[in-house]
């Protein structure tokens, strides 16, 4: 696990595993990729990501369009 003082190589993806109130680090990177649109998400900006699904959202919009499709398939 990463600790704040480390600092990942600019440009490099990280693999974190979501809990419904945090993130822990499993592979350190600068950022991870939204589901739904495929932006980078610089790890510092992080706020919105499913524990259930394990996957992160670059904002509110981007995290109810999924939440909206996952509904949709039920």
């Amino acid at each position: 696990m990463m600790n704040r003082m480390e600092r990942p190589e600019p440009g490099t993806e990280a693999q974190l595993r979501y809990t419904d109130s945090d993130y822990h680090v499993v592979k350190s990177g600068a950022f991870v990729r939204c589901a739904v649109t495929g932006l980078a998400i610089p790890l510092d900006e992080l706020k919105y990501w499913s524990a259930t699904r394990q996957e992160a959202y670059v904002d509110a919009k981007a995290a109810g369009e999924r939440e909206k499709a996952e509904r949709a398939k039920k």
